[in-house]
């Protein structure tokens, strides 16, 4: 009686135990830091399950056409394993083609265990493995896994059977990691491609400012020989070429800032003088096509912790925008800021910039931050790519903040953000 109830007892605790690991494991995959992090948990997991005492995983590299090595335990360090593996390997062609584990053959072992003597590789040819793990998403295979295996046979399919659930689990966040990655990049991209684009207009009005102190610091040159002993016009000449120097010299910061920042560096700064100095490099090119562009600036408005070139870049996009719809129509362009209380007592700064545009439709409107969405025609001033209001969405969450817009066809449209005065 004892005797039974002890096998009973062995057995229950046998079938419990792969879904506690399998549990356990989906826990560990379920917060994805990092690639490093996640391949450590991956392979210590399989690794356990397998009786496996090394092994190594290898994730697809897409742009080279190879798995790369990303994690090594035991036995295969980083140095002995192989960096990479090609696509034409005969173990990659084996696992592509089965989409099952590679296992030792047995003739006790199921039916769907594939041997994996038939896959003469190079890999598994080189090292003491023989288990190979294919974790596969949407029948492609983007990363594998290969083990020396110590597994009972008479476990086998238990553990086999444990094991895919566990590559399923895995599988899923490695692509939920590529898929960051991604659009991270594509991201970088498009905020790039914005900044060149405003960067055209920076570089116009850069142009047209600088014209005046040039012209004063060439007519003090010119001067300066014949009037050399005029002390008087020597001193007042000199302080105002100066000025002009600094004045150029700041113009010259200002447009390499611009040009060269990508990465958020918050800084304690005065919301107001960025927006001047947007409404400064814009001003040219709206005296030009007859647009006039009124300031409201909230002279109590607080300051905040801000990336300086980023909040630059969303305010310079708004402000094209406007002077787009408008066209070549005259027409008007208000900006302003203001203080905003909200209802759990914080301070907020508000920025508004309206114009008397032809409007968006309201079938746009809901479509307007999604990337590549235009509402500009082709061959227009400043044409569209459809990734200026998307970035412009997307700064402006990374400030916790929040921007919103009102519009009426025929009438104009208003963009409105709003920016905590603090983070925590």
């Amino acid at each position: 009686m004892t005797a039974s109830r002890t096998s009973q007892a062995t057995t229950h605790q046998f079938d419990v135990w792969p879904l506690q690991k399998l549990a356990h494991f989906m826990q560990d995959m379920g917060h994805p830091i990092s690639l490093p992090a996640v391949a450590e948990r991956i392979l210590a997991g399989l690794l356990e399950v397998s009786q496996s005492s090394h092994g190594a995983l290898y994730l697809l590299d897409h742009d080279q056409e190879q798995y790369r090595h990303v994690r090594s335990y035991g036995q295969l360090d980083t140095h002995s394993a192989p960096s990479v593996v090609a696509l034409s390997d005969p173990l990659i062609q084996t696992l592509v083609q089965c989409q099952q584990i590679l296992a030792p053959a047995n003739p006790a072992s199921n039916s769907s265990m594939f041997s994996v003597e038939a896959a003469t590789t190079t890999l598994l040819g080189t090292f003491p493995l023989n288990l190979a793990i294919p974790l596969v998403t949407q029948g492609r295979m983007i990363a594998f896994v290969v083990v020396q295996s110590q597994m009972e046979a008479d476990h086998n399919l238990l553990r086999k059977e444990l094991l895919l659930a566990m590559a399923q689990s895995a599988v899923n966040a490695l692509d939920c990691l590529m898929i960051d990655e991604a659009l991270r990049q594509s991201h970088t991209l498009m905020r790039r491609t914005d900044r060149l684009r405003s960067l055209e207009i920076i570089a116009a009005g850069f142009a047209h400012e600088i014209r005046n102190p040039l012209t004063s610091i060439k007519t003090f040159i010119q001067l300066a020989p014949e009037r050399k002993d005029d002390s008087r016009f020597i001193g007042e000449f000199s302080q105002v070429v100066l000025d002009d120097v600094y004045r150029i010299e700041r113009l010259i910061q200002e447009l390499f800032d611009y040009a060269r920042h990508m990465e958020p560096h918050l800084t304690d700064e005065d919301l107001n003088q960025i927006v001047s100095s947007c409404v400064y490099f814009v001003q040219v090119q709206a005296d030009k096509r007859g647009i006039k562009i009124e300031k409201e600036l909230a002279p109590e408005l607080p300051r905040g912790m801000l990336d300086r070139q980023q909040i630059k870049q969303v305010i310079m996009n708004l402000l094209l925008n406007a002077m787009d719809a408008i066209g070549e129509n005259c027409g008007t362009i208000r900006v302003r800021t203001r203080l905003l209380q909200k209802a759990d007592g914080q301070e907020w700064a508000q920025i508004e910039i309206e114009d008397t545009g032809h409007g968006i439709s309201s079938a746009h409107l809901a479509h307007i931050f999604d990337p590549f969405f235009t509402t500009k025609l082709s061959g227009t001033f400043n044409e569209g790519t459809g990734l200026g209001l998307t970035i412009v969405h997307q700064i402006v969450q990374d400030h916790r903040g929040d921007i919103q817009i009102q519009s009426t066809e025929g009438v104009g449209t208003t963009f409105r953000i709003q920016l905590p005065s603090h983070h925590s």
